[in-house]
């Protein structure tokens, strides 16, 4: 698949703080058994990829805005913006587990325009551009086709710690998993919606995300020739931070289960 000027631009950044990724991630072993422990590690590295990103990209498409996890929002007045998480799957990172990625996205007068999701250990690179597809390693991905509930394999994020919403994603994951084939939960956002635009996974929701966890693979799904929204129609993802995504059939089925009423006492993230 011949890329263009713009996707280009977008790999060569992932792939670099890839690499520094990778470098940081074989140090985590070692890490895990140090009185200090990994966390502040683990949260530089976070900070030497997206300073990564960040140098790369104004390089190549000097004066764009910025919203970063890390780094807050960098607003140049261009109608162009990039969106980064640099290491998506954070916790998975720190326990040594190889299911995290780098996330990236364009939006362009406040559309999204292109997507790219990396795992530097796999070596998959996902990449979208709206209205030219989505690919997976240069192949073409489309949504699975199930429409049955019952065959199907749902991913999903379970709120950490430190945040509320256990109750709510414990009582959405009873009322999904009593009617699919299985629910993963897997830790990392990005990627989860890059399953979905690739057939791995059927459908995805999730509650208590942010724009970086979600642009690259939004893109990624709707060119894959699936749905994704608030499980509310008249709600904004980026305002409540709710997703709900899949083929049209299981995207439909997920909303209208997410969208039950909770049980009295229970509070959204």
């Amino acid at each position: 698949m011949a890329r263009s000027a713009l996707l280009n631009v977008m790999v060569n950044a992932v792939s670099k703080a890839g690499r520094s990724l990778t470098r940081d991630f074989g140090e985590i072993e070692n890490l895990q058994i140090s009185l200090k422990g990994p966390g502040d590690f683990v949260s530089q590295a976070d900070l030497k990829a997206e300073k990564t990103l960040r140098d790369s990209l104004n390089k190549d498409r000097p004066g764009y805005s910025f919203l970063m996890e890390e780094g807050g929002i960098i607003d140049t007045g261009s109608d162009h913006r990039w969106i980064i998480d640099p290491l998506d799957g954070t916790t998975n990172f720190l326990h040594g587990n190889p299911f995290f990625a780098v996330s990236l996205a364009l939006e362009s007068a406040g559309q999204l325009v292109a997507g790219v999701i990396y795992n530097p250990i796999t070596e998959e690179l996902f990449t979208a551009e709206k209205g030219r597809g989505a690919f997976v390693n240069d192949r073409r991905m489309r949504v699975a086709n199930r429409s049955a509930m019952d065959e199907c394999l749902i991913s999903t994020g379970v709120p950490a710690l430190n945040k509320r919403g256990h109750g709510v994603a414990l009582f959405q994951q009873r009322n999904i998993m009593v009617q699919t084939a299985g629910v993963r939960a897997t830790g990392a956002a990005a990627l989860n919606l890059a399953y979905v635009a690739a057939g791995r996974f059927d459908g995805y929701w999730e509650d208590g995300l942010s724009p970086w966890d979600v642009a690259a693979g939004m893109l990624m799904v709707r060119e894959a020739g699936g749905f994704v929204s608030e499980p509310d129609p008249d709600a904004s993802i980026y305002e409540t931070g709710r997703i709900v995504a899949g083929n049209e059939v299981i995207h439909g089925k997920l909303r209208g289960i997410l969208n039950k009423p909770l049980p009295d006492g229970f509070k959204r993230a």
